[in-house]
């Protein structure tokens, strides 16, 4: 197979995963406090990523610890911030804001390293600043809620996305990268100590939202070690879509017509960059 075409298909099994993960973390971070959450999601995949390498036996790499440390970093930022706009605002917003916030480095990067990038990508970049002003468009003199988490999370994304794709091997690098977003989580909320730890009956929705997004670490490392970084971060980066209708179908969330067309825009961004 093709290796763009095996970037494109890992990619869209990281989208679907991680859409699908994310929504799961989000209404658990409605019930519980959302650094609980997700000190819980990275000890999931955590375990779950040691537990494939003693496996499959995998062979570890030196050179790759200090990347899958910053990686864990930028990534535990990323989803802390994620689950934090989720609680505060509406998944069908937050979702595709950090969706687009989170392609600018990769593909930025890709310009510097693989050249510029073509006319689709650039329209991309165009449509998608346009689609997260209108998405972020406050009602009257308010702002919307959890807009700037929103913006902070596609940041952790994106150098997440960036750093992990220097790594050579697969399941270790992923488990280093969550033992440190663990780490790091888990100190912050020691500092915060939250009230709302989730429920034993709240444990299930937690640990699917941890095996999802394990998943989808784990098929955007396969997409950006089969091809271009810019396009497995692209195209990972259509999880918004999962999470948009997951939360309209299962939640019945409504977002005012200006900015329904943000988001619609936004989703849109995703693909014109990924098709260029």
């Amino acid at each position: 197979m093709n290796a763009e075409l095996l970037a494109v298909g890992f990619g869209l099994l990281s989208a679907i995963s991680w859409g699908a993960g994310d929504f799961s973390g989000g209404l658990a971070s409605r019930r519980a406090h959302p650094y609980a959450v997700t000190v819980l999601v990275s000890a999931t995949g955590w375990m779950l990523f040691t537990l494939l390498a003693l496996l499959r036996s995998e062979t570890f790499f030196p050179g790759d610890a200090g990347w899958a440390v910053l990686a864990g970093a930028a990534g535990a930022l990323g989803l802390l911030s994620l689950y934090r706009a989720f609680s505060a605002g509406q998944m069908g917003l937050a979702a595709p804001v950090a969706g687009v916030t989170g392609v600018v480095l990769p593909v930025l990067l890709g310009a510097v390293l693989e050249g510029l990038p073509g006319g689709l990508q650039l329209l991309g970049f165009g449509v998608g600043l346009l689609g997260v002003w209108l998405a972020s468009r406050p009602e009257g003199t308010v702002r919307p809620a959890g807009l700037s988490w929103a913006l902070l999370a596609g940041l952790g994304f994106g150098g997440y996305f960036v750093l992990i794709d220097r790594v050579e091997g697969l399941f270790w690098p992923s488990a280093i990268a969550k033992l440190t977003a663990l780490a790091l989580t888990l100190a912050y909320v020691l500092l915060q100590r939250p009230e709302r730890w989730p429920r034993p009956r709240e444990l299930p929705l937690v640990g699917l939202a941890g095996a999802l997004d394990a998943g989808g670490n784990l098929f955007f490392l396969a997409a950006a070690q089969s091809g271009r970084l810019d396009v497995a971060a692209v195209i990972s980066s259509l999880y918004p879509a999962s999470t948009v209708l997951l939360a309209r179908a299962l939640l019945h969330e409504h977002l005012r017509p200006v900015q329904l067309l943000g988001v619609l825009l936004s989703l849109g961004a995703i693909a014109l960059i990924s098709a260029g």
